[in-house]
Parts: C-alpha cells; sequence; structure tokens
C-alpha cells in the first residue's frame, strides 16, 4: 500500500516554503529587514534489500525542512535626512534594551529620541553605546543607554585669548585715540567689555590701555584699568614692541563671582604682526576669543564611527556619545523575535560589542535607512518552484488515493 505520509511531508515542506515566501513579500518595505530562505532535506530511509552486487534497495520517508537561514546580505541605503535615522555599511547589529532590561539586536535603525531625550527605537527599546561624559567617549566602559536631546547643555568657558587686527594711522597727529571694544567671557558664562584705548604718542609710537566697567568688578565710577603698555612700529609699519605676546592682562575681584580673568593678547601671527601701522584710518577688521557662554542643544549628526557630535548655541560641538554594534560568530543561528529584533542562542554564539568600523564590524551612515534585502523577482520565481512542489505532492496524494480505492475494490 502506498505510504501517504510521504507526499504529506512534502506539502508540509513546500507549505513553509510558501509561507516563508509570502512572509518575505510582506517585508520587502520593512527597514532592515533580511530574506529568509528554506532549505529542505530528505527524511530517513527504509532499508528493502540490496542488489545482486550488494548495492542497498531504500525507500525515503519524505522531506522536511532541513533550515530557515536569514541572508544577512547589505540591503540598499536610503537617506532620509532625519538625524536619528541610522544605517549600518557591513556587518553587525545595533544593541537595544526593553524597558525590562531585556537586551536584543537589530539591523533597523530608525530611531527616535523620547521623552527623557533617550535614544530609542520605534518600539520603545533604548538604544545602547558609549555614553560621553563631559565631550569625551570612553569606549573601554560597559555599554548603556544613550541619553541626548534638547535638555543636554554645553557648559561655559572663560576667555584665555584674544587676538585683534587692527591698524592705527600713521597720519594721527599726537594725543589722537582710537578705541576698539572687545567681548569676553568668564568662567561662568558672562560677557564683559574689554575697551583697548591707543593713544598716538610720536612718530611710530602709540601707548595702550585696557579697561573694563567699574560694576564688573564691583566698584563704581570710571572704568578699571586692568592693563597698560607702549607699542612702536618700524619704517614699513611693522609691530616692533612688544616683540612677543602680552601674557598675565588679569581681572579679578568679578561681581558676579566667577574665577578671576587670566587674559594673554595675541599680537603675533607666526611672525606677522597683528597689529600695524600705515597711512589708512584707524580700524579693527577683525577679533579673535576663545570664550564661549553655555550653551543648549541645536542639533546633532552621527558619524561613520558612531560618534554623535552635538552642535549648540554657544557655538560649541561636543560629542554626545558613541552607538554600539555587535556582531556574532554565526547570525544565522539568531532567534526571530518580530519586529526586526533577534535573540542569541547557543547556535549564534554571544554577542560581542564593539566600535563600528572596527573588528570587522560595518560603519555608520547617519541621517540615511538599510533598506529590506528581499529581491522581488527572486520571491516570485521561488513562490513558483514551491507552487510546482506543492502541486506534484498534492498530486501524489490523489494517485495515492485512488490506488488505495481501487486496492479496497478488489475484495468486492
Amino acid at each position: 500500500m502506498p505510504n501517504f505520509s510521504i507526499p504529506l511531508s512534502g506539502l508540509t515542506a513546500e507549505s513553509t516554503a510558501l509561507s516563508a515566501i509570502a512572509n518575505n513579500l510582506s517585508n520587502q518595505n520593512t527597514v532592515g529587514y533580511k530574506d529568509t530562505t528554506v532549505l529542505f532535506s530528505d527524511l530517513f530511509y527504509q532499508e528493502l534489500g540490496t542488489t545482486g552486487s550488494g548495492d542497498p534497495i531504500q525507500v525515503g520517508a519524505g522531506a522536511e525542512v532541513g533550515s530557515m537561514p536569514a541572508l544577512f546580505t547589505q540591503g540598499s541605503i536610503s537617506a532620509t535626512g532625519v538625524p536619528t535615522d541610522v544605517a549600518i555599511q557591513g556587518a553587525g547589529f545595533f544593541v537595544v534594551q526593553s524597558k525590562d532590561g531585556i537586551v536584543s539586536y537589530t539591523r533597523a535603525g530608525d530611531f527616535s529620541v523620547d521623552d527623557n531625550n533617550y535614544l530609542v527605537t520605534s518600539n520603545g527599546q533604548q538604544v545602547l553605546g558609549y555614553p560621553a561624559v563631559n565631550g569625551i567617549v570612553n569606549t573601554g566602559a560597559g555599554i548603556a543607554p544613550l541619553q541626548l536631546g534638547a535638555g543636554t547643555i554645553s557648559p561655559p568657558s572663560a576667555t584665555g585669548n584674544i587676538a585683534l587686527t587692527t591698524n592705527l594711522n600713521a597720519a594721527a597727529n599726537v594725543g589722537d585715540t582710537f578705541s576698539t571694544p572687545v567681548t569676553v567671557y568668564d568662567s561662568l558664562g558672562a560677557t564683559h567689555t574689554l575697551t583697548f584705548t591707543f593713544t598716538n604718542t610720536g612718530a611710530g609710537a602709540w601707548n595702550y590701555a585696557i579697561t573694563i566697567p567699574a560694576a564688573d568688578v564691583g566698584t563704581t565710577g570710571n572704568p578699571v584699568q586692568v592693563a597698560t603698555g607702549n607699542l612702536a612700529f618700524d619704517s614699513n609699519g611693522k609691530l616692533t614692541t612688544p616683540a612677543a605676546d602680552v601674557t598675565g592682562i588679569g581681572v579679578s575681584g568679578l561681581a558676579d563671582g566667577a574665577t578671576n580673568l587670566d587674559l594673554t593678547w595675541q599680537l603675533y601671527n607666526n611672525t606677522a604682526g597683528l597689529l600695524t601701522q600705515v597711512a589708512a584710518p584707524s580700524s579693527t577688521s577683525a577679533i579673535n576669543q576663545n570664550g564661549a557662554s553655555s550653551g543648549s542643544l541645536v542639533s546633532f549628526t552621527i558619524g561613520s564611527d558612531g560618534t554623535i557630535t552635538g552642535s549648540f548655541s554657544n557655538g560649541k560641538t561636543q560629542a554626545l556619545g558613541e552607538l554600539a554594534l555587535a556582531n556574532f560568530a554565526n547570525p544565522d543561528g539568531l532567534q526571530h523575535d518580530g519586529n526586526t529584533d533577534y535573540s542569541p542562542t547557543l547556535a549564534s554564539g554571544p554577542a560581542v560589542d564593539g566600535v563600528p568600523g572596527t573588528g570587522g564590524l560595518g560603519t555608520i551612515s547617519g541621517g540615511a535607512l538599510e533598506l529590506s534585502n528581499v529581491d522581488i523577482a527572486s520571491e516570485f520565481a521561488n513562490l513558483i518552484v514551491a507552487q510546482r512542489g506543492f502541486e506534484a505532492d498534492a498530486k501524489a496524494v490523489t494517485t495515492f488515493d485512488q490506488i488505495t480505492q481501487d486496492t479496497i475494490a478488489l475484495k468486492q
């Protein structure tokens, strides 16, 4: 009698293949989705005897699904312009953590920032990486949720260096003056205006006086003088005295309680003087100083190494953290959890975390997403093959049924 289990096993296997193909087609637009293939294997064989030459005579018991590996080939990268969108180019998975502390792995980088300023997935899982402390990322520490957003503050920095590009009129008369205000910042981020006043004292000779408003240093009356000195120029209008930068311009007793200012006035760029004296109106064409007030986060970008760099309202930039990637000895052994998440198994081996672009891990594309790697043409071809296989197995079942009916009819 025919063994119905043989074609039925084929129907079961082909049905699984059809389901997998349908799932692939359904996820052709799912971010980070990886195509799944279905591979069959034959079942055990029944030994019926041997031939005259000793070769075995065997009948197989049908087919089964041998494996269903995911194809971790690179999906297309699509630019979105959204700063929280990231795509992996190469090997690796993002590391994410649910509110219950369960760690999963995904290729889908459609992230956003939640109300607590954490970088999260579309399912609310926190994205893990290397947080920054005062703009410094320690990749040697363990990975943790990345927190960033509008609440991030760039601390103020006190001015330490000042540079003026100034021309003093060579045609000025003795006693003529020219003043330039310069805004500087103290350690609390508060601004103070220093006034540089230049007074002509003769041919090629000037003196300078630097003052600060009296209220800034807790007094009243006229501006307080914090530095004085002399300037000398040669016959070509080049600065000769002082021969080096002016250091140690100190402002103490600031009324807001900030640390005393200790300033260096840069007079030279390499050997070229920033102050000149030629026959042209006195003017200052550029002022540079290295201080800044505190600033709030305006925007951020994600670099190829996963570093998240914030731009602040005070003009500064600093690292907010760095994304981590993980890989496995056998990615085919990962368990599919849905929502494009994977979990490690004994077959996959444990996750190995690292910095993007190192240790065989891929790099990051900020403002972009990795699309599904499903090839519709290939899936349609697979669909036809699975359909033909299912129809063939179904025909075998109907044939076996007819033979069974004929056999029963022999008794009548």
